[in-house]
């Protein structure tokens, strides 16, 4: 599991597995949210099995598929909204962390400096340096 922190309340991740979910909860997190479409992983590491293992460890759990056509303002509300009412920090999954930091930037989007948005992600080890334009829009709707 390789957990990267984007904020103090926020982290994204590649696949997380079953086995995975004892360790997420023992580091404080107290949700976590499934970005990754269930037809791009097996039956075991899909959203059903992932959040029945999340909610046996008392974790909230939270389906927010991100695909190329699926990624909209409806998307990116809904995630925000289930990020407001965390009771805790939140880690964020998908195949390898980059789809889950794109949301997080875009839910960011007029709350942070679009500067800041990059340079978090950035430290994180995902380069959306050309996604400043986007993250501008949206902060400007």
């Amino acid at each position: 599991m390789d957990i990267k922190q984007l904020s103090p309340t926020f982290a994204v991740s590649p696949q997380i597995g079953v086995e995975d979910i004892p360790a997420i909860a023992a580091a404080g997190y107290t949700a976590i949210i499934c970005n990754r479409p269930d037809q791009e992983v097996p039956p075991s590491h899909q959203a059903s099995a992932i959040g029945e293992a999340a909610a046996a460890a008392g974790l909230a759990f939270m389906i927010h598929p991100v695909t190329h056509q699926g990624l909209n303002m409806e998307l990116i509300a809904g995630q925000k909204a289930d990020m407001a009412t965390a009771s805790g920090p939140i880690l964020a999954y998908c195949a390898s962390g980059t789809r889950s930091s794109i949301v997080w930037s875009f839910a960011q989007a007029g709350d942070m400096p679009t500067q800041d948005i990059i340079a978090a992600t950035s430290a994180a080890g995902y380069d959306l340096g050309g996604m400043g334009p986007q993250i501008d829009a949206i902060a400007n709707r």
